[in-house]
């Protein structure tokens, strides 16, 4: 196998289709010239040693996470029960979401090469911390990495509460319909339904499991749940508790959806029956970068890079920054758009899309 394809089927352990001859590789570029327009990118990027992983950069940031919840867990031991401790929620949301970025992280395999050790990671921060189900989350979102925006292959385009293309709209009946309609201004307020939805799917993909997977991924959920209502029934009232756990959820699930939400809506989309995209133009075109910032790196845990982090999976978050310019440049050099935009500016474009989809049917 020669040495760029080899590299790049290392580095997309995740289940990109990446492996293949130069072409496949490749593919066609904007210019409309043929080959491997990703091996020299990779070389480069590799030259620089930015798909080397950051394990202690890792743990400094999980050793703060930690320290983090033990003092939302403090807090709300101090509090007791008063009406005082919703305001615990917003941190506790913001802590779960660098908890949810860390799963996310490993499961990509950016924390460390070892495939069981980045399960345990994911099993702890995912299926304890947050009552998630690493295996469901890895399975759906390596999917959407191997063909992002792909109608037929990627499960976050496929027909759900939203959908995606005109085509999908057109299908919609009743209350979906409705929905589809008016799906660009409920999209945000749906958003805070999302923190629960990730748990209940979680449950669901447990039947999909092998029997000794299903046991591990089941009980640290269910720990999860006993420890989540022992927090909360020891600290304070049943009717606060409840509020408490309805307010928490609402902002995770609004705070993850507004990290994932700028990276490909509204951006191309592969025609299922038109040509095989290169892994370049598959992942380049597909996606749209929010311009950096120290406060955008942290809101968005990276993913504020979604070009970069497209092309090269297991590059640590802290590196994708760095691979910026070389990727931009690249894409440049071969004519490929390079899309980046301000955070208001793709919530705005991923809106318009949703809102041009429900057109026909308003």
């Amino acid at each position: 196998m020669p040495q760029a394809v080899a590299t790049v089927a290392e580095h997309t352990r995740d289940g990109s289709e990446v492996t293949g001859d130069s072409e496949s590789l490749g593919g066609s570029t904007a210019s409309g010239t043929t080959g491997s327009d990703f091996a020299p990118l990779l070389r480069a990027v590799k030259g620089q040693g930015l798909l080397e992983r950051r394990t202690g950069w890792y743990a400094a940031g999980i050793a703060v996470n930690l320290v983090a919840l033990g003092a939302v867990i403090t807090g709300l031991a101090l509090l007791g029960n008063t009406w005082w401790s919703l305001l615990l929620a917003l941190p506790l949301a913001l802590v779960w979401a660098r908890m949810a970025f860390v799963g996310h992280d490993a499961g990509h395999s950016q924390i460390s090469g070892n495939r069981r050790t980045s399960r345990n990671i994911g099993l702890v921060h995912s299926n304890l911390l947050l009552g998630m189900n690493e295996a469901w989350w890895n399975d759906k979102h390596n999917r959407h990495h191997a063909n992002p925006n792909h109608i037929d292959k990627d499960p976050d385009v496929g027909v759900g509460a939203l959908v995606w293309t005109q085509k999908q709209a057109a299908q919609r009946e009743g209350f979906a319909r409705w929905l589809t309609r008016n799906q660009a201004r409920l999209f945000f307020p749906m958003l805070l339904l999302e923190g629960i939805a990730l748990k209940v799917s979680g449950f669901q993909f447990l039947r999909s499991q092998p029997v000794r997977e299903r046991l591990v991924s089941g009980a640290l959920m269910v720990s999860h749940l006993a420890l989540y209502a022992t927090l909360l029934l020891t600290t304070m009232s049943l009717g606060k508790a409840v509020v408490f756990a309805l307010v928490h959820h609402a902002l995770f699930g609004l705070h993850l959806g507004m990290a994932f939400a700028p990276n490909h809506k509204g951006m191309e989309m592969p025609d299922p029956d038109g040509e095989r995209w290169g892994h370049l133009k598959r992942q380049v075109l597909t996606s749209r970068n929010v311009r950096g910032s120290a406060l955008n790196d942290w809101f968005l845990g990276g993913l504020n890079y979604q070009i970069e982090h497209h092309l090269f999976p297991s590059m640590p978050r802290p590196h994708l920054r760095l691979a910026q310019p070389l990727v931009r440049a690249h894409c440049e050099a071969i004519g490929m758009p390079y899309a980046e935009t301000g955070l208001i500016e793709s919530y705005r474009q991923a809106l318009s899309h949703m809102h041009e989809v429900g057109e026909p049917l308003r």
